[in-house]
């Protein structure tokens, strides 16, 4: 039983359904429609250097896996994530050497670029910075068209889905997690595996030591443009501008403590977009199509929770990747699938343990 259907969970699922196990995937709301929806699909942290070799050990796992699991999921669903390679430029202003370590450490190719190559990387950004960061090999997809798609491909692969049915507890009982609670009854599992994002904390927080796992709100904007008006991901001061094929930018993204409250503001709304227009002018025109929020699942020093439970037999976490649920999800999902069927691991688990110290 996996509980939660976003990107984590929906990975998670089709990894056991592969296996050969019978899943049932447990949604609160309409599966894929929260923070896996609503995030912007670049498939690489922001400023990779600045986390835990943890974070970087799963996003390199699964980057190197997408172009041939979007390539799939299209064939077998007719649903093109719209894996595309476009490279992400980056400001970071005197971090040029630990970017550079890190990428010569963990063999990522990564360069540093004046202020001509910039612009000629991305002519539309106004300011090009005297010394800019550039990762070519970075790509993006669309997480709307990812998450459509790996709803057809569990269904199609046997996985039950049930949405609208929120897990409102465990069912324990003498240490072994027999199921959850539901507001229809319990639902039996044999094993049970946490995927519920920001829920994740709140649905685990009476057991001893639960995972930290907390809501951060992420404010985003959508700007309608002709394609190539952008050609880059650009990166700055935690704010990105990304291009679709399509033409369409997004342009996000806020990082605020409030709790479940994932309403969009005015204030927000006028950052945001006072932002975009100074740091790229061409797009000052575009029409605004969308604004919207999402609520990551944040965790100390962004990493996950990918573990059994130390005490409770059946009972698996696989949640808090933060900002990185679409550029560590498929790692995660292989990882904790590995753990469930007792398979060797991909990557070594303990830095994921359930209490283990996040740095």
């Amino acid at each position: 039983m996996v509980i939660g259907g976003g990107v984590i969970g929906l990975l998670t699922a089709r990894e056991l359904a592969n296996a050969g196990m019978r899943v049932t995937l447990l949604e609160r709301g309409e599966p894929g429609r929260e923070s896996s929806w609503s995030g912007g699909g670049i498939v690489s942290p922001l400023f990779p250097w600045r986390y835990l070799d943890s974070v970087t050990a799963l996003a390199s796992w699964s980057q190197a896996r997408y172009p041939e699991i979007c390539t799939q999921l299209a064939h077998d669903t007719g649903i093109d994530p719209e894996f595309t390679v476009n490279g992400m430029l980056m400001v970071a202003k005197d971090e040029s050497d630990t970017a550079l370590a890190w990428a010569a450490r963990h063999g990522r190719r990564l360069e540093t670029v004046d202020a001509a190559t910039f612009r000629a990387l991305e002519p539309a950004a106004r300011r090009p910075p005297e010394t800019g960061l550039w990762m070519p090999e970075v790509g993006q997809l669309r997480n709307p068209r990812l998450l459509a798609a790996l709803l057809a491909d569990v269904q199609a692969r046997g996985v039950t889905l049930r949405p609208d049915t929120p897990a409102s507890g465990l069912w324990i009982r003498n240490s072994v997690c027999r199921g959850v609670t539901t507001p229809r009854g319990h639902v039996e599992g044999d094993q049970v595996i946490i995927c519920a994002g920001a829920w994740s904390g709140e649905l685990l927080g009476d057991l001893p030591a639960p995972p930290a796992v907390r809501p951060v709100r992420g404010q985003m904007l959508l700007f309608r443009t002709t394609p190539g008006t952008l050609s880059r991901i650009v990166l700055e001061d935690q704010r990105y501008i990304i291009p679709r094929r399509d033409g369409h930018v997004l342009f996000g993204s806020s990082m605020e403590e409030v709790g479940f409250d994932k309403s969009t503001t005015a204030t927000m709304r006028g950052e945001l977009l006072a932002l975009a227009h100074e740091r790229f002018p061409v797009i000052r025109d575009a029409p605004l199509v969308k604004h919207w929020a999402g609520l990551r699942p944040g965790s100390p020093a962004g990493v996950p929770y990918i573990a059994a439970h130390p005490e409770i037999t059946g009972l698996y976490v696989n949640a808090g990747q933060f900002r990185n649920g679409i550029v560590t999800g498929l790692a995660s999902a292989r990882l904790a699938a590995d753990l469930v069927l007792e398979h060797h691991p991909i990557l070594d688990p303990a830095p994921y343990g359930w209490n283990t110290p996040r740095g």
